[in-house]
């Protein structure tokens, strides 16, 4: 067979600490708003899977959460292990750091990155945030003690160098099937990414602890008409909370703060869904879930 001839194919997996860029890069490769983006670590919970395809070739890339060094719940250890599972199921490794991050040479994430014998691209975000000799710095440190297969400096954000990445990830994969239908973005139905949405509103909204004790379920999603005849969803959505002070902070006084977190909400849905959305948001208290193996499994965090 020609080299013209062969598909390739293959699961490419984003890995790195909280906050480097792994979804702003996921979001660039793919096209799509796949997974959220603020300016808060820990906003990626799950593995979301977003597929890029072409005549002689298809990579499904994960955007796993950042590793938590010191995770205080069950829900933390449980993304750790989304995260670590990259490890092993990979058909090339993205490493990302960015330019502002230091590891130290005890690291378990360079441990696990100089045992793995999947092929491994270096990637350093935000280059355009530095100058080139601290870039050079950056990649002579991490070449010295890890073997890469290729080191791309980029910058996600402002698509710098991502479309030389994504010419040398095709080369680096290994002649393969199609994995999912051509036009096929995710594997996640639309339902995960309207929970997604919620979830991003209240990481904009609210302060301190609160995004982080919240869990969005979406309970009902039907597509629908006006009677204009325009499409219509209608979304019910539950925000499960950890304690009752929490619920009355997303709610706010007389309701103002989850009015305005659901008018947010339903613009970015409608945006994304190009529909118009009717969206429905109530708030409950399940004590201390992050710890709570049967809701964490309710939620998704069970592999």
């Amino acid at each position: 067979m020609s080299e013209t001839n062969i598909h390739r194919s293959g699961f490419v997996n984003i890995i790195g600490r909280p906050n480097v860029g792994k979804s702003t890069l996921m979001n660039t490769l793919v096209g799509e708003r796949m997974s959220i983006i603020t300016s808060k670590p820990q906003t990626t919970r799950h593995r979301i899977i977003g597929i890029v395809s072409g005549d002689d070739f298809q990579m499904v890339f994960s955007d796993t959460p950042g590793i938590i060094k010191d995770p205080k719940y069950k829900m933390q250890e449980a993304m750790n292990r989304f995260a670590h599972s990259a490890f092993e199921d990979a058909d090339l490794l993205l490493f990302i750091t960015d330019i502002y991050e230091k590891y130290e040479d005890n690291d378990p994430v360079l441990q696990q990155l100089k045992n793995s014998e999947v092929p491994k691209f270096f990637i350093i975000n935000k280059i355009d945030q530095a100058k080139p000799e601290t870039v050079a710095e950056i990649q002579q440190w991490w070449t010295e003690r890890v073997e890469f297969q290729a080191v791309v400096p980029i910058s996600a954000l402002q698509k710098t160098n991502t479309n030389e990445m994504l010419d040398r990830i095709k080369l680096a994969l290994p002649e393969g099937p199609e994995y999912y239908p051509k036009d096929q973005l995710t594997d996640r139905p639309e339902r995960f990414f309207v929970s997604e949405i919620i979830r991003e509103k209240i990481l904009e909204q609210y302060k301190q602890e609160i995004p982080y004790s919240t869990e969005v379920v979406v309970e009902r999603f039907k597509e629908t008409k006006t009677t204009k005849g325009e499409d219509l969803v209608e979304i019910n959505a539950i925000i499960y909370v950890s304690r009752e002070t929490q619920k009355m902070i997303i709610l706010g006084k007389n309701g103002t703060s989850i009015k305005q977190l659901g008018t947010e909400a339903r613009k970015s849905i409608e945006t994304w869904l190009e529909s118009k959305v009717f969206l429905d948001l109530h708030v409950k208290v399940r004590d201390n879930w992050r710890d709570d193996e049967r809701m964490l499994k309710h939620f998704g965090y069970e592999q």
